[in-house]
């Protein structure tokens, strides 16, 4: 939710409003979704590259360990899917179309803030690798966190100002107070963090001690994301709100001061109610009470219990309950083992995808991977009969129908999208986990359209994305080159680098060469983040190979992990992907890269050999070469894969890989043969 004004306005305030806090010792509630923002955004993180989910990694986990030694036990609620009724609609439209602009600017070398697709994916993996206690809920989590809270006598820790609202015993703390980095000691033995916690008691006392109760309803008039009855601009208008004293913005939080002043003559909800109804015509104060009434709910304690999730695994939602939807499908939303889209589809049958810093004049990177989504769509049709009710938005003649909201130009868009009919076994959600792991490795991997040999020489943590790399190079609309590929496969080898360079028993040749190897990605890395101009045509094509890796990882978790999940904070890094194409492009070569660490190289012909084959054989073709056979090649199979062992009159792809791995031949495709060396 938000207030729109009430955060800066308090924060004009601070010195009557907040008291100082030296936090230790403590339980904490956090806003998930509030701290993985404020993080990606407040640590100098580069945005325009698709994220650099090592680097944000390694900043949770720094802020983490400031929280333990400080021993300050954290409890993360993240938010779930959208809520049922679907009130926020209009709102995340809105927002939406503010991440359209954001991106657009950040694209062109302006500024912006937008999260990298994969960032709460990377968040999520933190968490569980620090073992920090968290929840996802089926719906917005504010009331839960409040109501955990409470029941610790503990304080919240985000950056959300429907917290200054809500009557919490141990108080909220702001993230943008919240001195993490600056961590002090008491008597040389003692850490603290330094933070400032809101004063309810103090923010009534300004107004005339006004009853904290009557906040909800300030809340709902002064317009939050669940609210925005332009009715209530008639109220506004002639109820002559005094104003007060005025801020040191001006004029700027006159709504905020008005209504807080003029609600503070009232004793309780009901009396100050019944005087804005006054106010409006007669014919609309009915619809509108019951609308106030009820947005003012969500400000009230939540039936959801999170100390028995956090205690013994038990997550009891009501509203989902009520849904009917299989009970393993709810452990693993609560468990964030599926994605809030995951119940935004089953629910509402509408999904959002968010828009990335691409390419604005092509169509949105998400195009690449429908035919995923479709399967996934799929695989949700028959959950529940329950949800046929809830489900308003597909089209009543196209039972198949799910909406996905995406950016068209600079705009959004609601297209309607056709679920695939699965066969029967595969299409009732309940039975889903009781496919043998083959059957579901089956359904993932042709969806993908991949053979499951192919995988075999992979290591099991970059199978799926080795799969993905494969679904995305058959895509002509991709426009992947080879320079594309090989940067994908050869950040890939960051992981493994760092398994090699921190594993006892290995010969120290081979552990210094992975050290340079990885020391040479780290300055091609750094040397990215020094305001290199983006090349918008590179930054699309890995947008759609991270759309299609998203949703390759959403089929995977509703398939239960057939493929084990990836560790994403290793495999992808925008600056050292984006830094190894223009490498590649100049004078470097895979070869002289590898050369100094034989395990990277190895490991690398096994990726590339595997991709290769799936690859448009047009992006072997020397350099120049490509685009005067453009039209001929589009009259050939331009897919490797379907040459896969055969030669034509026309094309032959081949490897080598005794002396020089990763040289690929294309002979016959010019006038004489030529050879393409993909170093």
């Amino acid at each position: 939710m938000g207030i729109r004004g009430l955060m800066s306005f308090v924060e004009d305030h601070s010195n009557e409003f907040f008291i100082g806090l030296k936090l230790r010792d403590t339980k904490i509630v956090i806003d998930g979704y509030a701290l993985f923002h404020r993080l990606c955004f407040t640590s100098n993180l580069e945005l325009r590259c698709g994220g650099d989910y090592d680097s944000f990694a390694d900043v949770v986990q720094k802020f983490f360990e400031s929280l333990f030694a400080c021993n300050i036990c954290p409890y993360v609620i993240l938010d779930g899917g959208c809520d049922i009724s679907d009130k926020k609609l209009a709102t995340i439209k809105d927002r939406a179309r503010e991440k359209i602009q954001m991106a657009h600017s950040l694209s062109v070398g302006g500024s912006g803030y937008v999260c990298p697709l994969l960032i709460r994916e990377v968040f999520i993996q933190v968490l569980i690798k620090l073992q920090v206690p968290f929840v996802q809920c089926f719906s917005e989590a504010d009331r839960d966190i409040m109501t955990l809270a409470n029941h610790w006598n503990c304080p919240v820790l985000s950056s959300d100002s429907d917290f200054c609202i809500f009557d919490l015993k141990a108080g909220f703390c702001p993230l943008n107070s919240f001195q993490w980095r600056h961590m002090n000691t008491i008597k040389g033995t003692r850490n603290y963090i330094p933070a400032k916690c809101f004063s309810l008691e103090a923010f009534c006392h300004h107004f005339s001690n006004m009853n904290k109760a009557l906040l909800p309803l300030f809340a709902v008039l002064c317009g939050n994301d669940h609210i925005n009855l332009p009715i209530m601009e008639t109220f506004l208008s002639k109820a002559h709100l005094p104003l007060g004293a005025t801020s040191s913005k001006g004029r700027r939080h006159h709504r905020v001061l008005g209504l807080l002043n003029w609600l503070s003559h009232f004793a309780n909800p009901t009396e100050a109610l019944d005087n804005v109804l006054k106010y409006l015509p007669k014919k609309d104060r009915e619809n509108v009470k019951e609308l106030l009434c009820c947005c003012m709910e969500e400000y009230q304690q939540s039936q959801v219990k999170l100390q028995d999730f956090f205690q013994c695994g038990t997550y009891v939602c009501p509203d989902a309950l009520n849904l009917g939807l299989p009970e393993w499908v709810l452990v693993a939303l609560a468990k964030g083992q599926l994605s809030p889209f995951i119940s935004d589809a089953l629910v509402l049958k509408r999904t959002i995808l968010h828009t990335q810093v691409e390419n604005m004049q092509q169509p949105n990177a998400h195009r690449l991977s429908q035919p995923i989504r479709q399967i996934i769509y799929g695989l949700l049709l028959n959950a529940s009969p329950h949800l046929e009710k809830t489900s308003g938005n597909a089209l009543p003649s196209r039972p198949l129908a799910f909406s996905e909201v995406e950016r068209m130009n600079k705009n959004i868009k609601t297209s309607i999208v056709d679920a695939v009919e699965l066969p029967k076994d595969h299409s009732d959600l309940s039975k889903l986990t009781e496919l043998s792991l083959r059957r579901r490795q089956m359904l993932l991997l042709e969806t993908l359209k991949v053979k499951q040999t192919i995988l075999e020489p992979i290591p099991a943590a970059l199978k799926l994305p080795i799969a993905v790399s494969c679904y995305w190079l058959q895509h002509t609309e991709s426009k992947a080159k080879l320079h594309h590929l090989q940067s994908l496969l050869l950040a890939m080898l960051v992981g493994p680098l760092i398994t090699i360079i921190n594993s006892p028993g290995k010969e120290e040749l081979q552990e210094d060469g992975a050290k340079m190897l990885y020391e040479e990605f780290q300055r091609v890395k750094a040397q990215t983040r020094l305001g290199t101009r983006l090349d918008l045509d590179t930054a699309h094509v890995f947008c759609q190979w991270q759309s299609c890796l998203q949703m390759g990882l959403y089929l995977n978790q509703l398939l239960s992990t057939p493929l084990p999940e990836p560790d994403l904070t290793r495999l992808y890094s925008g600056s050292l992907v984006h830094g190894l194409c223009q490498q590649l492009l100049a004078t470097t070569s895979v070869e002289s890269l590898l050369s100094m660490c034989p395990e990277a190289k190895q490991l690398y012909e096994h990726l590339f050999n595997a991709t290769r084959s799936y690859a448009p054989a047009e992006i072997f073709l020397p350099k120049g070469k490509s685009n005067s056979k453009k039209k001929r090649q589009k009259k050939q199979d331009t897919s490797c894969s379907k040459n896969r062992g055969r030669t034509t009159a026309h094309s032959k792809c081949w490897y080598e890989g005794s002396n020089r791995f990763g040289l690929l031949m294309v002979e016959n495709l010019e006038e004489h043969s030529e050879a393409s060396d993909v170093e």
